[in-house]
């Protein structure tokens, strides 16, 4: 026998596991931003998930109640039958939709710096783990993208369930509700009120405090922006030159009326309240006759112009909305703790 010394074989490596697919994670900043106010984020992302949800049942029964009296085929007279269930649940979520801008500043935008300022979390952080600028920069860089999608979403299915009323039931693309809802409009008013709650909490540096100031800030955005949202809007002009008693001309449907006018026969026009006073209708013919009135005019909004108008009143809200961001960067650098 031969003594060759035999070298024991190395165990068996044991199997290598498969690597799967590494999910994208938050990290630094962004993460503590989000740990640090994942409860309002979560509740904002669940309450728009369930807004949507009820909205998309709600366009869905109202599809088929269209599609069994013919829309889009039949009349309007025929499939607007019946509608005034429908029209009443999608007035009730026009109304409360309005209130998603104010909502979103007073419980997000407030208590994002606030809170933090008030606790002395602020000063931690920017000591410890970032500078202030940075640490701005993430709050504001997590907080406003998320703001954009779920207003985005609101937005997009509002504009699918409300189209087939426009124009048919009173309501067009210029009403309130429907104006302010659709569009870039709502991503743009939520972004700005939310970035002013945030300017607010900066400066008051107290939660409660800067939830109530924020409160009537939003409210008195909503109601500036509401009384000033048609000023980008060119109205266009239609006449009748049906004499002083005619009718006036008929506006188009989905249009806007802003103005009417009678229209004198060099083109001028005058107030509907000319000869008004007049002690009898001899007197008040005589006096449309001296003023030359040769018919009616009337001052509207197209429906073709809601789009362009919505986009216009957007970028000045977006604008603003970046002047406040710059003005919470440019405090917070310096005077944020």
């Amino acid at each position: 026998m031969s003594n060759v010394a035999t070298t024991p074989s190395a165990p068996p490596a044991p199997p290598v596991a498969e690597r799967g697919t590494r999910r994208p994670r938050l990290s630094g900043m962004t993460w503590l931003i989000w740990r640090q106010h994942r409860a309002a984020f979560w509740t904002m992302l669940a309450l728009t998930a369930l807004a949507v949800a009820w909205m998309l049942y709600q366009r869905a029964g109202l599809l088929d109640h269209l599609t069994a009296k013919g829309w889009p085929r039949s009349s309007p007279d025929t499939w607007m039958e019946d509608i005034q269930p429908y029209q009443a649940e999608t007035l009730k979520a026009g109304l409360g939709l309005l209130l998603v801008p104010v909502i979103a500043g007073v419980f997000l935008g407030a208590p994002l710096l606030a809170g933090d300022l008030e606790s002395g979390t602020a000063k931690l952080v920017t000591t410890q783990a970032a500078g202030p600028a940075r640490w701005l920069a993430a709050k504001i860089g997590v907080t406003v993208p998320a703001v954009v999608v779920c207003t985005v979403a609101l937005s997009l299915v509002c504009d699918a369930w409300w189209t087939p009323l426009t124009e048919q039931d009173g309501r067009t693309g210029w009403d309130l509700t429907v104006f302010t809802n659709t569009g870039p409009v709502p991503v743009a008013l939520t972004v700005f009120t939310v970035l002013g709650g945030v300017a607010i909490g900066m400066v008051l540096r107290r939660t409660l405090l800067s939830m109530v100031v924020t409160f009537f800030f939003a409210v008195a955005v909503e109601v500036v922006w509401a009384m000033h949202r048609l000023d980008f809007a060119e109205p266009v002009r239609i006449v009748s030159r049906s004499g002083y008693d005619g009718s006036a001309p008929a506006v188009p449907a989905g249009g806007l009326e802003v103005d009417q006018s009678y229209l004198t026969g060099s083109g001028h026009t005058l107030p509907l309240s000319t000869c008004i006073h007049e002690p009898s209708a001899k007197a008040a013919e005589v006096c449309f006759r001296q003023k030359d009135v040769v018919g009616q005019s009337v001052d509207y909004l197209p429906l073709s112009q809601v789009s362009t108008t919505q986009w216009l009143d957007a970028s000045v809200l977006f604008a603003l909305a970046a002047c406040v961001a710059v003005f919470i960067l440019l405090r917070g650098r310096k005077r944020v703790v």
